[in-house]
């Protein structure tokens, strides 16, 4: 499992102190729609599956509540599709790494079963991807994903 440990969350910290970074790398080539389409479903996936991801809420002055938000950041980078299918086959191979995917059928199908039996009875190597997420220790996933460029 992969997350952070109760003692580890730091809110008071800059991001760059926590051990764990998120990133989620998105096709530079998708239309801007359906780019944060992708990142959002899995920033989604992602959150639900990392332990001590998101911070606490914030209460406004009037007393109005905002859901938390990643306490430790999250960096939405672009690369080609070539690259973001090694970087989630790297990422995929590694024990110490979350990893959320989008394939290409998730946008492409209205129906989640379709869209279950379109990625079932594809070949692992020959599924494009819209988005990676991946949640790992900070220098691994630095070297991972290199100079990509921030989603623009």
């Amino acid at each position: 499992m992969i997350g952070f440990t109760a003692d580890e969350i730091d809110q008071s910290a800059p991001t760059r102190v926590a051990r764990l970074k998120w990133v989620v790398v998105v096709d530079a080539d998708l239309p801007p729609g359906r780019a944060a389409n992708a990142a959002i479903c899995t920033a989604a996936a992602t959150s639900r599956a990392v332990d001590g991801l998101l911070g606490d809420d914030a209460v406004d002055a009037d007393g109005h509540t905002h859901p938390g938000l990643p306490w430790a950041g999250c960096t939405v980078l672009a690369a080609d599709a070539e690259t973001l299918r090694t970087i989630r086959a790297k990422a995929a191979a590694r024990a110490d790494f979350f990893v959320a995917d989008m394939p290409a059928a998730a946008q492409h199908t209205r129906v989640y079963r379709e869209y279950l039996d379109t990625v079932g009875g594809t070949e692992a190597g020959k599924l494009d991807y819209y988005a990676v997420s991946v949640v790992g220790p900070r220098n691994p996933v630095d070297k991972l994903v290199g100079k990509l460029p921030l989603l623009g």
